[in-house]
């Protein structure tokens, strides 16, 4: 039976029927991915390749389960850490990896003939989204397009500026209307409201009755808590359970969670259910094992659960199947929650309206609000989606509250900045006329010409530094810059490395000391711990050599310097390539296990790229002699996928 699609639906289906690149710009749950089925569907059916990115490795690991369930023979995926039947007529993989591709083994392509970007808003993300920039302006030719984003302003915008670099149409569907309408109630001062008039008039008031209407409340004004519990027993009491609490801090999602221990949500039918699937999947994840495991279960026979980043990665999993399966109640969680799939609830609760962005806290983005509260409302089973948003009047005034809720979504705007490994790339096949791929930047499309300049400067002094370093000379790469084209993220210190032969003469233990150092990032307050001799000589080194790059990088002017090496995770690294259990190493850090596990599958990966660069074959052994010892247990993310 043919499916029926929503207009926005068959609207862009219809587009893509008659070969045209597609840009479909709809609210969360509205049925985008439903669009990308049909493209997956139709590929398979003319023995013709597709490609699939998405923005975060979880959601990459979410999507290859979802269409292996549809054509598993047909069905890969490609993260780095992970690689699954590589070469599939589906091929499932990270924005980093496609753009790799792109400049390194643009024939690998020639096979494929769609490529689709879910989230491809992610390219106005100050970390990462270059990367959508750089794949954007050079996916082939042959290649059409499919772009899945949460609802933007400008993505007629973005429609004009791939037309105009890519010279052929780009079709636009936009959908504002959300299959299920959300309800947006408020929590102030412990009362609830669901006016927001009302909500400013009473809540915005101290306990001595004194108003503070034009914003926020000094800290020294006498308020009422908002209790969580007192939002929760009110959600039950209405059956507008299940709920997603979103938090912004990873401590506070487990915090909050115990504290709800007093209620229990489930029945004995309901209770016995949960308890053996629970046990069922972390016996299928290898978790029996984990403390974790455990410190979870009093949580999960209520039917609550916490939910984010510094978790074991199956353990995550199974806290995912568990909600997918309408078994938890109330979940708490960060917002990379999100992005999940096929992730709703009736309810969406906001601890705060305030996060941290880059440089400090602020009210949230109107499009992340709606990213999130986008959950609530469960496609044909609930006729509304209910939201609540906790407001202390101490820390955000009405005005903030508005236009959180009630302004226009923010524009995608270019966050360009090219790596060195992508000028290397570029210089490889342009030479010195590479800065005049700049102008087919979204950054060039959006800007002013003073702006412009500036970009084409920083593009210029960066090569400069690549020339002093000696990756570049006479207009060539040198076996340096052709190392360092292939190490994404940290080519310049590698380079170094490769360059005085240090690599060559690096044991295993070494190899994976220095991967895990390389792509550690601290958290604020993280202690280092005692070294080893082994690595307190790392560190020596890769110090002195760090200092001689940022000596040249200052020298130009720059402002973000390559990135510094942190041995934090050195012991427990140590420690787990002498086979130790986990529950062990976690004694020698003070990291999250969900921090270890993915800066671990970060170090496998930085080695793999390492041996796919011109080393010797005595080093390549070393490596994969690493790798062996490193991807076991909970680090090994292809099992996960496998169970």
């Amino acid at each position: 039976m043919d499916m029926k699609y929503d207009p926005f639906q068959q609207q862009a289906i219809d587009y893509i029927n008659e070969g045209y690149s597609v840009l479909v710009s709809a609210p969360t749950g509205a049925g985008k991915t439903a669009i990308a089925e049909h493209i997956i569907t139709e590929c398979l059916k003319k023995n013709e390749k597709v490609i699939y990115t998405a923005p975060i490795k979880a959601l990459s690991n979410q999507k290859y389960r979802e269409f292996h369930a549809l054509a598993a023979e047909k069905v890969g995926i490609l993260t780095g850490d992970v690689t699954l039947n590589p070469g599939c007529a589906v091929q499932i993989m990270t924005t980093e990896i496609f753009r790799n591709k792109i400049l390194q083994d643009e024939a690998s392509l020639k096979q494929y003939s769609w490529i689709i970007f879910d989230e491809i808003h992610y390219l106005d993300d100050y970390e990462r989204g270059s990367v959508w920039e750089e794949s954007l302006i050079f996916f082939p030719d042959h290649m059409k397009l499919l772009g899945l984003s949460a609802t933007v302003p400008n993505v007629d915008e973005m429609a004009r500026w791939l037309e105009t670099i890519h010279g052929r149409p780009i079709k636009v569907v936009k959908e504002d209307k959300r299959p299920v309408p959300l309800h947006v109630y408020y929590q102030c001062q412990n009362e609830l409201y669901d006016n927001f008039k009302e909500m400013v008039k009473r809540g915005y008031r101290s306990q001595d009755g004194r108003k503070f209407r034009d914003g926020r409340m000094p800290r020294f004004a006498r308020v009422n808590s908002n209790r969580p519990a007192t939002l929760i027993k009110y959600l039950a009491d209405e059956e507008l359970l299940p709920c997603i609490f979103f938090v912004f801090s990873r401590r506070r999602t487990e915090f909050l969670a115990e504290e709800m221990q007093t209620f229990d949500f489930l029945n004995k039918d309901e209770k016995r259910e949960i308890l053996e699937t629970y046990h069922e999947l972390c016996e299928r994840y290898d978790l029996k094992k984990e403390k974790s495991t455990y410190e979870l279960l009093p949580l999960i026979e209520r039917g609550i659960a916490y939910h984010h980043a510094g978790m074991l990665p199956t353990l995550k999993e199974v806290v995912e199947q568990l909600f997918t399966r309408r078994m938890l109640k109330v979940i708490f969680t960060t917002e990379t929650f999100a992005l999940g799939i096929n992730m709703p609830a009736r309810s969406v609760i906001f601890d705060e309206l305030r996060k941290f962005y880059g440089n400090g806290f602020s009210a949230l983005k109107t499009r992340d609000f709606y990213q999130m509260a986008g959950r609530a409302g469960r496609r044909s089973i609930d006729t509304e989606g209910h939201v609540f948003c906790r407001v202390n009047p101490q820390f955000i005034a009405p005005d903030e509250v508005s236009r959180v809720i009630n302004g226009k979504p923010e524009k995608v705007n270019s966050q360009f900045n090219a790596a060195y490994a992508t000028l290397l790339n570029l210089y490889s096949h342009y030479q010195d006329d590479l800065y005049d791929v700049y102008p087919k930047s979204f950054h060039h499309f959006q800007v002013r010409p003073f702006l412009r300049k500036r970009a084409v400067d920083l593009l210029k002094t960066k090569v400069g530094v690549l020339k002093e370093l000696g990756h570049i000379k006479d207009q060539k790469l040198t076996e340096k810059g052709m190392f360092a084209s292939k190490v994404y993220g940290y080519e310049l210190l590698l380079a170094e490395l490769f360059e005085q032969g240090v690599l060559e003469h690096l044991s295993v233990e070494d190899l994976a000391i220095l991967a895990v150092a390389i792509v550690y990032e601290p958290r604020k307050g993280s202690i280092k711990p005692p070294l080893s001799d082994r690595a307190e000589n790392l560190e020596s080194l890769t110090r002195k050599i760090k200092r001689s790059i940022h000596k040249v990088e200052k020298r130009a002017r720059m402002k973000d310097l390559c990135k510094r090496c942190y041995y934090h995770l050195a012991p427990a690294m140590e420690e787990w390539i002498k086979n130790k259990s986990f529950d062990d190493i976690l004694k020698s850090t003070d990291a999250d296990e969900g921090e270890i596990v993915r800066f671990f599958r970060m170090s496998i990966q930085i080695l793999r790229e390492i041996s796919e660069t011109p080393v010797s074959q005595v080093l390549k052994g070393k490596i994969h002699k690493a790798i062996d010892l490193m991807n076991r247990d909970v680090v090994d993310s292809e099992k996960q996928l496998r169970s």
